[in-house]
């Protein structure tokens, strides 16, 4: 399954742990993701979107339908 928001587009990012001595290696950064269910009232059914937290709070703040159109308008869905 991979880590990558379904309305932003998110995904994992690479970086480094840096330890005491300065010694670096590898690690990733994963985007804060949730599986959430929405209520479209349009189209009277309910969808399963794998979204990020700040995702969920612009859907919250603008309503799904808004936000659909909004990330479709842009290219990210």
């Amino acid at each position: 399954m991979s880590r990558i928001c379904d309305l932003t587009g998110k995904g994992s990012l690479v970086g480094n742990n840096v330890s005491n001595s300065n010694v670096k290696t590898k690690r990733r950064f994963h985007p804060n993701l949730k599986l959430k269910r929405f209520y479209i009232p349009e189209e009277d059914r309910w969808i399963t979107l794998k979204v990020s937290t700040s995702a969920v709070k612009t859907i919250s703040k603008n309503g799904i339908t808004a936000c659909i159109n909004k990330f479709v308008k842009k290219g990210y869905i």
